[in-house]
C-alpha cells in the first residue's frame, strides 16, 4: 500500500469534469493553431480573365504611387480591375496640411475609354483616351497613355506615362491665360502600407 492509497477519493462534479475538458480542448486548439504555418502573403491582384475587356491595358494601375515635388507630396491609390471599371482616388500634402484630393476613375462608355477626375470641390471632368503610344529613344520602353478634353483651358490633355523602375509621370498640359501650360508629376509605385519604393 502507498501514500495514494491512503488518501481519501473526492468526488469530481460532472460539471466540473466538463469544464476541465473544455480548458484541456481549448489549449490543444490554440497550440494546434500556434504551430501551423502562416498563411502566405497575400500579392498584388491582378486582373482576372473576366476583366480582359478594353480596360485591360490599364490594370497595371492598380496600386500606390507616391511623389515629391516642392513642398508638396501627392499619392494616387488605384483599387484592382473590377467589373470593367478602375477606380482611384488621389491625395497631395504640403506641410502636413491637405492642399487637394481627387476621386478618379477609367470607365468605358459607348463613345470610348474615358479617365474621369472629381477634384475637391468642383466639378467632375472626363477626358477621352485617345492613344497609347511607346516612346523607345534613348533606349527607354516607356508607354504613353493620352486622355484629352479639347473644349477644356486648362487641362486639356492628361498623359499618364509608365516608365521602368517602377516609375509613373503624370503629365497635365493646356493653356492658362491664352499660354501653353505643362505640369509633370513623377510618382514611383510603394507598398500601400509602408509607403516604402517597389521596383518592377
Amino acid at each position: 500500500m502507498n501514500d495514494l492509497d491512503l488518501m481519501p477519493t473526492i468526488p469530481i462534479p460532472t460539471s466540473a469534469r466538463l469544464a476541465v475538458a473544455l480548458v484541456i480542448t481549448v489549449l490543444a486548439a490554440a497550440t494546434a493553431f500556434a504551430q501551423a504555418p502562416a498563411p502566405p502573403e497575400a500579392k498584388p491582384a491582378e486582373a482576372k480573365a473576366s476583366d480582359a475587356g478594353p480596360l485591360a491595358p490599364f490594370a497595371w494601375l492598380a496600386g500606390c504611387w507616391r511623389g515629391v515635388v516642392g513642398p508638396r507630396e501627392y499619392r494616387e491609390h488605384w483599387l484592382p480591375l473590377r467589373g470593367n471599371l478602375l477606380i482611384g482616388v488621389s491625395h497631395t500634402v504640403a506641410q502636413d496640411k491637405t492642399d487637394g484630393y481627387e476621386y478618379l476613375r477609367l470607365e468605358s462608355r459607348p463613345e470610348g475609354i474615358f479617365y474621369v477626375a472629381v477634384p475637391s470641390g468642383q466639378k467632375e471632368a472626363a477626358f477621352r483616351f485617345a492613344e497609347r503610344t511607346v516612346d523607345q529613344t534613348a533606349g527607354r520602353n516607356d508607354e504613353m497613355f493620352l486622355f484629352v478634353d479639347p473644349a477644356r483651358d486648362f487641362p486639356q490633355k492628361i498623359t499618364y506615362r509608365r516608365a521602368s523602375g517602377g516609375w509613373l509621370y503624370a503629365v497635365v498640359e493646356g493653356k492658362v491665360d491664352g499660354k501653353d501650360r505643362q505640369l509633370t508629376y513623377p510618382m514611383r509605385r510603394v507598398d500601400c502600407q509602408s509607403g516604402e519604393f517597389i521596383l518592377n
